[in-house]
């Protein structure tokens, strides 16, 4: 099978996200567990956080878990299509995402791939801007109530 250029950023992007995902502990893709799935709430009592509905509409339901730098978004959507919209806008914000079938999660690097080691899903990465990114996806969260 031949890579062509669109499919080489994804495998690139899916490489690096492997890489820094690793934490300094050892944890590996062996200790990722299946992607969670089920409800807002289901999801929340698996990651361990007591949900404060942000949004709750038919079409998405958003919480805030945790507290200081371990805080991110908890979403849950009722299409994929739904889901993969709001993500391709928000990711042009910047952040960290943990994705689901019809969930996400978004927070810091650090959060996120922590997150992951309860949830399972994929690891993503929003647009990285100039000047050092790290102060930039902290105000994401704010964004991250918008769908649209």
């Amino acid at each position: 099978m031949r890579l062509t250029r669109p499919m080489l950023a994804p495998a690139a992007l899916a490489a690096v996200l492997a890489l820094t995902g690793c934490g300094a502990d050892g944890d590996g893709a062996d200790a990722v567990p299946a992607t969670a799935t089920g409800s807002l709430e289901h999801l929340a009592a698996e990651a361990e956080c007591t949900p404060n509905m942000q949004t709750d509409a038919d079409t998405i339901r958003q919480a805030l878990c945790g507290k200081g730098d371990g805080k991110y978004v908890l979403a849950t959507f009722s299409t994929d299509r739904g889901q993969r919209e709001w993500i391709n806008t928000a990711k042009d914000y910047g952040g960290y995402y943990l994705v689901g079938r019809k969930w996400v999660a978004v927070g810091h690097e650090e959060v996120v791939a922590d997150l992951r080691g309860r949830l399972g899903g994929d690891l993503e990465q929003g647009v990285q801007h100039g000047g050092g990114g790290a102060g930039h996806s902290a105000g994401h969260g704010e964004h991250a109530g918008h769908s649209g």
